[in-house]
């Protein structure tokens, strides 16, 4: 952990919902540490991509998940140790907390990524390939991570002791299933049948990988349907956010002001000394009332 170049991460699956705690965070250092470039808490955040910490390729991780298929071997996952640097995503951590430096990628996913990317970057890449390591900003002081595992932890590797403020964002799983098929479908044009086959050789990876990071982050906002969703391989529509409630965990409650979002979060309520919950709707909201203060904690220790 660093107190000059805190690291951020905010991890959660596919399809979980993970960009909308970095809008959040986004709005708050725009809003409460990027007014005045002058002053010494002004933020320049570098961010990471988790997907640019995968091993391999979008055509080499297709051989290699035929290929463990053909030998009979255990499923390759992007959630799993075999398409992914874990051990580059501690070195990150470590490298930017000790320094305000590191290296950084893209993978690229679409045709309007690889044109904007290539322009920049005076490269010819195509969607599912990543961009060469490049240096991240000069004077940045914190680093963002969004992704899969910015909380790993393995027998050989910890990227969680390098980060200072950790947010997970974990929807029930069948919500979670539902989101994902939903998503492929419309975003990528899967079918149905073709994510339940990911979702089923991603199990393994999904228990031992990402699961267990949620008992490490500071932060947990899980969002629950208050609809049937027994079956969500057959759900015709995502819950909405008025059909469902986000319970939010916090791993150390002291210090956490909870009269306050109370006050703040209309029909919150308290389900235990280190639990709240909010509406779906009221997601946004929690978030940026529960972050703000945790990131001028940050901000303060920096500048001490």
């Amino acid at each position: 952990m660093s107190r000059k170049y805190p690291v951020i991460v905010v991890t959660g699956s596919s399809g979980a919902g993970t960009t909308t705690a970095k809008r959040a965070l986004e709005n708050i250092i725009r809003r409460e540490f990027q007014r005045d470039c002058e002053k010494c808490d002004c933020v320049n955040v570098a961010v990471i991509e988790g997907d640019s910490m995968h091993s391999l390729d979008r055509m080499a991780f297709r051989a290699a998940v035929a290929e463990a298929a053909k030998a009979g071997k255990r499923s390759i996952s992007h959630f799993g140790p075999e398409a992914n640097h874990f051990d580059k995503i501690e070195e990150t951590f470590k490298t930017f907390g000790e320094t305000g430096t590191c290296k950084r990628r893209y993978y690229i996913h679409s045709d309007e990524e690889a044109k904007e990317l290539n322009a920049r970057l005076g490269t010819n890449l195509g969607p599912g390939q990543f961009t060469p390591w490049e240096d991240i900003p000069a004077g940045s002081n914190m680093l963002f991570y969004e992704g899969l595992h910015g909380m790993v932890k393995t027998g050989t590797v910890d990227a969680a002791r390098h980060v200072d403020l950790s947010v997970g964002v974990v929807p029930v799983v069948n919500l979670e299933w539902i989101q994902k098929i939903h998503r492929d479908g419309a975003e990528r044009g899967y079918s149905a049948e073709a994510t339940v086959d990911t979702i089923l050789r991603r199990m393994p990876d999904y228990i031992n990988y990402i699961t267990p990071q949620f008992s490490l982050t500071d932060i947990n906002f899980q969002r629950v349907a208050t609809v049937d969703t027994s079956n969500p391989f057959i759900a015709r529509d995502i819950p909405t956010a008025d059909e469902s409630f986000v319970v939010i965990r916090f791993r150390n409650p002291k210090g956490v002001n909870f009269p306050y979002f109370l006050s703040m979060i209309h029909d919150s309520f308290m389900s235990r000394s280190n639990t709240i919950v909010v509406p779906g709707g009221k997601m946004s909201l929690a978030m940026e009332l529960i972050l703000t203060p945790l990131m001028h904690n940050l901000m303060d220790n920096r500048n001490r």
